[in-house]
């Protein structure tokens, strides 16, 4: 790509760009190169758009057999060509717009310098310099002082050593002014020029075109020049300082050519935006989730943790990648996908722009960008979205991974009380009702029926979320689920009324009966930790493990005082001191004793297989019919 756009872009790069070329530059036609890169890069995205959606979709829905698979494969690697070509021919587009856009201004400073000279009746030769007339006049001799040559320079005149004698001829010091001037717009437009030239020799292709990870790879490289290049141009006018309202107004003012060269060049930005509307940030993610998976690919073979955490992390990319690629139903939307921290990524099933009905999951403990992630949170969100269209067709279901949750295994929360704290959830709470503005601002239906839902920490997140100023905004209803206390003592102070407050709890998941953080000192010095076990199991399952490890009985002696109010993070959601409406669920299976580990009751709540109640419940919240969902006695 790069020989004839470099000379489009100008026969100088390098540092050899004269007054006269940098005079002739047309920013105009080279905004005119860009228009037809632009058609090539929307053209590509047609074609990829056209693959994806229809002809491996309905393939892959009708046909079956080697054959059939074979296909579909040879469709999804012309589509990721396809997506090659729409984005390197994005990136050459904005390079060239953004070239023009900072040729303009030293153009337009020289152009005003030749009329300053034309108009003094100067000459100004080729190599900058400029010629004054005689002038003025000799005291002594009443001859005119004569004319002379000033040589410009590209120092500024505050950084210039200053000048010893000055030239009396009254054009001397207009001339020097105008030769400097020159100098200066010639010297910026050689290091705008030489910028880039580096970037657009990288954007080439081999003939032949297959795609190939290690391309991706480079792809990413060059989305990172091209970003570096169009800050000013582009990127300095994003509103990430916005509320999710003035975002989407940013957006809908933008021209569709602007639009696209934000979409090609920043779509982490535009992807991750909370108030740009899903169908923008679906696009602009799935292309990030492509560079991201490249740039990774190109880290591969690392030593040590980072090795580790190149591999995790490229695992939950590609998981992602290709349930995206496979055309799921309800039809998903990436709404947000990034390698920050523990990773980020936010799914909807459903398009959350128009379905009346909305939820937004929350997942807790050790929840970070992997496999396990796609397969477990992803499902739980996609079961949400069934679950509700079942009762109402126009519900979307999203799960949100924009914070960092704590890292212990889920399995060793027991055994990890004193580790926890509520400062994840206090980070992510924030950023959660970003989110939730954003679902306020882009959703078409003039009153949205909105859920926030938290499962075990999320929970505790989402209810740190409902006690900011303002609540979790347009949120009608809470779902909080396996939860260890949201850190408010009454459902009241959640900011939707406690009729609108929902908990799910098993008996048998222990993550709900977790001891008070004073009690849980107390039994940390319990014989071989298994009071920590024991107490936090309650009743019967409790006594159970017990058995397993002792001081158990103890424990429960001191809860019973404390009528079992309070748990880890404030009054247990399923109190009745805490006053929200406790649903239907499964008892689920005990730990230890039934095979499955130690909390495996903490994980159905979603699963219409494994807890048909729960996640009925959930679905009849969700489509906004909780009328209708069976109750269960607080504890």
């Amino acid at each position: 790509m790069s020989g004839a756009v470099g000379r489009a872009v100008g026969r100088a790069a390098g540092g050899a760009l004269t007054w006269g070329q940098l005079r002739e530059v047309r920013c105009a036609a080279l905004e005119g190169a860009a228009d037809s890169w632009g058609t090539a890069s929307n053209r590509a995205d047609a074609a990829r758009d056209r693959i994806d959606k229809q002809l491996a979709a309905s393939l892959a829905a009708t046909q079956g057999g080697q054959a059939a698979d074979a296909a579909v494969a040879r469709l999804r690697g012309l589509s990721r060509n396809f997506q090659y070509v729409y984005t390197e021919c994005g990136l050459v587009r904005t390079t060239l717009n953004s070239f023009a856009a900072e040729m303009r201004a030293p153009q337009r400073r020289l152009r005003e310098a030749l009329e300053d000279a034309r108009g003094l009746k100067f000459t100004v030769h080729e190599d900058g310099s400029v010629s004054y007339p005689a002038a003025g006049e000799n005291m002594l001799t009443r001859e005119k002082l004569p004319g002379g040559t000033a040589a410009g320079s590209a120092v500024s005149p505050l950084l210039a050593p200053p000048q010893a004698l000055t030239n009396p001829n009254p054009h001397a010091a207009r001339a020097q002014e105008i030769a400097d001037a020159i100098a200066r717009a010639v010297g910026e437009a050689r290091e705008i020029d030489a910028r880039y030239a580096r970037a657009l020799r990288k954007l080439t292709a081999l003939d032949g075109l297959h795609v190939t990870d290690a391309m991706w790879a480079d792809v990413s490289g060059d989305a990172t020049a091209v970003r570096g290049l169009a800050d000013e141009y582009l990127k300095d006018a994003i509103p990430v300082d916005r509320s999710p309202a003035e975002r989407k107004a940013w957006w809908d003012g933008l021209t569709q050519e602007r639009r696209e060269e934000y979409l090609a060049v920043f779509p982490a930005e535009i992807g991750n935006l909370d108030g740009i509307p899903a169908e923008v940030r679906d696009a602009a993610n799935r292309d990030n989730l492509r560079l991201l998976i490249g740039r990774l690919e190109g880290m591969e073979g690392l030593e040590g943790r980072d090795e580790e955490r190149v591999e995790t992390r490229l695992a939950g990319l590609r998981a992602i990648d290709e349930q995206l690629r496979a055309g799921r139903n309800p039809p998903m939307y990436l709404l947000g996908i990034g390698d920050e921290g523990n990773g980020r990524a936010i799914v909807s099933y459903g398009n959350p722009d128009t379905a009346r009905n909305v939820s937004a999951y929350v997942p807790g403990l050790g929840t970070t960008l992997d496999k396990d992630f796609v397969s477990n949170d992803l499902k739980r969100a996609r079961d949400t979205a069934i679950g509700a269209q079942k009762y109402d067709s126009s519900s979307a279901a999203v799960v949100w991974l924009g914070y960092d949750a704590p890292q212990m295994p889920a399995d060793k929360v027991l055994d990890n009380l004193a580790v926890m704290s509520s400062h994840d959830a206090q980070i992510g709470a924030p950023a959660y009702n970003q989110f939730m503005a954003g679902l306020v601002a882009t959703n078409h239906n003039a009153d949205p029926h909105l859920t926030a839902i938290g499962h075990s920490y999320g929970s505790l997140t989402v209810g740190q979320a409902a006690q900011r100023p303002g609540g979790v905004p347009g949120a009608d209803d809470i779902i909080l689920l396996g939860s260890p206390g949201t850190g408010a003592k009454s459902a009241d102070e959640l900011g939707v009324g406690r009729e609108h407050v929902f908990v799910g709890a098993a008996e048998n998941d222990p993550v709900t009966a977790m001891p008070a953080k004073i009690e849980a000192r107390g039994m940390a010095t319990g014989a071989a930790g298994g009071a920590v076990v024991g107490a936090a199991l309650g009743g019967p399952v409790g006594a159970a493990a017990g058995a397993v490890g002792g001081g158990a009985a103890a424990y429960f002696a001191q809860d019973a005082q404390a009528d079992g109010r309070e748990i880890w993070y404030g009054t247990d959601p399923a109190h009745e001191a805490f006053g929200a409406r406790r649903f239907e669920v499964n008892d689920g299976p005990r730990p230890f004793l039934d095979g499955e580990g130690a909390t495996p009751a903490h994980s159905n709540y979603f699963n219409p297989v494994k807890d048909a109640k729960s996640a009925d419940n959930i679905g009849l919240i969700v489509s906004g019919n909780s009328e209708e969902i069976g109750t269960e006695r607080w504890r």
